[in-house]
């Protein structure tokens, strides 16, 4: 039996090789990839265009999958009011960067994925958005609506929609426009670094408030002005903020490697999703505090970071993976939460006592009842509060080792998630 026949729906994305595509290969939606065919259809239809773009490792855009492009009568109305696109950002950050500028200027300066677009046959966007629950929701407006509303309007006020698409273009098209390259000066810079201390959070780090992403760039640029002027504020900003990423549940304590952001201001919660990019830029930033500081902690994080990246990201075909999935067999972080019960499963009692208390795994948990590994106190802290010395706290479970495993049959390891294509090595 074919694939193709295995499936109550199949679309044109079956044919795609994009990991992210195929994941929607067997929804109810009459999917096209980007390309001559769909927008030529578009234009003899004269139909607008849905254009929805993401990546395989995305947490919500598998969510959106399952609340609205599986559901039957959401994509009823989706093929019969639209021209529906798919396109993997991974695989065409060119058209990635084209609307995310668009939807950027549309919601006020926030952008994300999955990425949710209207276009005009001719590729021109008129509106533009991130998620969309089913119904209302979280202040947002339910998808059904919304694609019903702009159906409505397609037909009774085209100009209007236009005008809007004519305008977004000219904005784009402006702030795309290149610039001859430019030296930039130690003022200018120092500017830069007393816009990002305004916006400083003292006791979490990082800037701004939740949800927060590593500030990599950011603190490679202040750790830079510090060494050029000497100022310890600066240094303060980057270990402070390296400090408290490393300690939080973003850092995946057991498996090495950072989760692409927190959704609290905390680092504690994250969305699962790994990015390949992201590690290599945390790993520079750990790497260079370290010259910078001689700290330990910074030398740990960078090791590890690299250690995940050799042993779980690089294919054996010699390039390396993309990402790792938020969700595992359909649930959220599967691998990367614990309960005391399975830490005593792999270590034994002593063993997962100590353990538990110095990754902060309670019976309560941190998140929907299980526990996300961080380390708020220090090795000291609790060796007191257990009444043992520092030295014991390590062996024979190793709090930083590469040896411990959860006892699934379906994971050999915490974090044994979906990974994407492999990526080039040019």
């Amino acid at each position: 039996m074919s694939q193709e026949t295995t499936h109550k729906h199949t679309n044109r994305l079956v044919h795609e090789t994009s990991p992210y595509l195929l994941q929607h290969a067997h929804n109810p939606v009459d999917w096209y990839p980007w390309g001559e065919e769909s927008i030529r259809k578009a234009k003899e239809e004269d139909k607008p265009i849905l254009l929805s773009i993401g990546y395989s490792a995305c947490h919500w855009c598998h969510v959106m999958e399952r609340e609205s492009f599986e559901n039957e009568e959401t994509a009823r109305i989706m093929n019969d009011h639209f021209i529906n696109i798919k396109v993997d950002r991974e695989e065409r950050p060119d058209l990635d960067e084209i609307y995310m500028a668009a939807t950027v200027a549309m919601n006020n300066g926030q952008g994300g994925w999955p990425m949710t677009v209207f276009l005009a046959p001719d590729q021109r966007p008129f509106f533009a958005g991130t998620y969309f629950p089913p119904e209302d929701r979280y202040g947002r407006p339910g998808f059904g609506a919304i694609l019903l509303r702009i159906a409505e309007l397609w037909k009774t006020d085209r100009a209007a929609l236009l005008h809007q698409g004519e305008s977004l273009t000219e904005h784009i098209r402006r702030q795309t426009v290149s610039m001859p390259a430019q030296s930039v000066g130690d003022e200018a810079i120092e500017q830069a670094a007393t816009l990002l201390a305004r916006d400083f959070d003292p006791v979490h780090g990082g800037f701004g408030g939740a949800p927060k992403f590593p500030p990599s760039m950011a603190l490679s640029l202040l750790l830079r002005v510090h060494r050029r002027t000497g100022d310890p504020e600066w240094l303060k900003i980057v270990r402070v903020t390296l400090d408290a990423m490393a300690k939080g549940g973003m850092y995946d304590q057991i498996g090495g490697g950072f989760c692409r952001y927190s959704t609290d201001e905390k680092w504690l919660v994250p969305h699962f999703e790994k990015m390949l990019y992201d590690n290599a830029l945390l790993a520079r930033i750990y790497l260079e505090a370290y010259q910078v500081t001689k700290d330990p902690l910074y030398k740990r994080i960078a090791t590890e970071i690299l250690d995940y990246e050799l042993r779980e990201m690089t294919s054996s075909e010699g390039g390396f993976y993309s990402s790792t999935d938020a969700d595992s067999e359909g649930e959220e972080g599967k691998y990367f939460v614990w309960t005391p019960d399975e830490i005593k499963a792999v270590l034994g009692d002593e063993n997962a006592r100590r353990f538990c208390a110095y990754y902060d795994i309670t019976e309560a948990g941190n998140w929907e009842g299980k526990n996300i590994p961080n380390t708020p106190r220090t090795l000291e802290q609790i060796a007191s509060r257990l009444e043992i010395s520092p030295e014991a706290l390590r062996p024979p479970w190793n709090p930083h080792g590469k040896n411990f495993t959860r006892p699934d049959k379906n994971a050999s390891r915490p974090g044994g998630t979906t990974r994407s294509s492999p990526l080039g090595t040019d």
